[in-house]
């Protein structure tokens, strides 16, 4: 993969420090992949902690009614318990031998709006926010809006319209950032996230506003077919958050490679490279054929 061109690979599942070994063997750097916000593969926690998982506007539980698909099992980001568990859960991987950076996937809210293309799978038409894809109204989210503003999100007229409370719903989420990047950053790795495509487009769909969090590096899913986009649109996706983020963070932007054929890959790559991208990522390894890195090398030969 180095002589393609590829400087790191983002892992989970398996043995951290076996795949740590085998990826500097490769002079390649080791991201741990981990999700984070979306617990539902953590039995501890969905048996001793069930008040920890966030709640719809509807007042169901995500760990007994998940949206859309049955492992949609997520934490409320607003919980102090929560933002600590998972500061040890991230202090955990940072001290594994061999993980050069923790990746956070799955940092944010559950979907209130999906993207375009996914709609038919659901059989949605979300023109608009849905109270049981809206999250999280849990006790400890309303009584901190409450605290800071007088106001409970559950009696408010418009959710989806209230400035204050779509801000509070960011600042949640990127305060546990905050806490799990001193983790990370205490034990001398990297942290990195796997965001929405854009900052516009991450606030509106998952509450993210992944412009200001604490990164090393950012991967931006710039997966244009999930929103029914050409391949050109990455360009622009990619200088929007280019633009957002501070100007020492880099930006790498996430393709999706069952949507891009090699040729299509090629393009890709040129189009986030206009876009002022920091380099490519590609989801997932088991979908990359030696044509797709023969794009790759091609792309690379034309930047000499």
């Amino acid at each position: 993969m180095r002589a393609s061109g590829f400087t790191g690979v983002l892992v989970s599942g398996g043995e951290a420090a076996m795949h740590g070994e085998a990826a500097h063997a490769e002079g390649l750097v080791l991201h741990r992949w981990i999700w984070t916000m979306n617990r539902s593969g953590d039995a501890t926690v969905k048996a001793e902690h069930p008040e920890w998982f966030s709640v719809s506007r509807e007042g169901r539980s995500s760990l007994t009614h998940p949206p859309y698909v049955g492992y949609y099992q997520w934490l409320c980001p607003t919980r102090r318990a929560v933002r600590e568990y998972l500061a040890g859960v991230v202090d955990g991987v940072a001290a594994t031998p061999g993980v050069d950076a923790v990746h956070l996937d799955y940092i944010r809210h559950p979907d209130v709006i999906l993207p375009r293309n996914l709609w038919e799978t659901y059989g949605l038409v979300q023109d608009h926010e849905m109270a049981p894809f809206d999250f999280c109204y849990c006790e400890a989210c309303r009584d901190r809006f409450a605290r800071e503003t007088g106001r409970d999100p559950l009696a408010l007229e418009d959710p989806a319209a209230d400035v204050a409370w779509r801000a509070f719903r960011w600042r949640m989420v990127t305060e546990t950032v905050e806490v799990l990047a001193r983790a990370v950053h205490a034990r001398g790795k990297a942290i990195s996230a796997a965001v929405f495509p854009t900052p516009t487009i991450a606030r509106r769909l998952v509450r993210q506003a992944w412009d200001r969090w604490p990164l090393d590096v950012v991967f931006p899913m710039t997966y244009h077919g999930f929103y029914r986009e050409p391949v050109s649109w990455i360009e622009g996706a990619v200088a929007e958050g280019v633009t957002a983020l501070p100007t020492a963070t880099p930006l790498v932007a996430g393709l999706y490679l069952p949507d891009l054929p090699p040729p299509a890959l090629a393009e890709a790559i040129r189009a986030a490279r206009r876009g002022g991208a920091s380099g490519v990522a590609m989801f997932e390894a088991g979908g990359l054929t030696d044509a797709h890195l023969a794009a790759v090398r091609e792309v690379l030969q034309e930047a000499g």
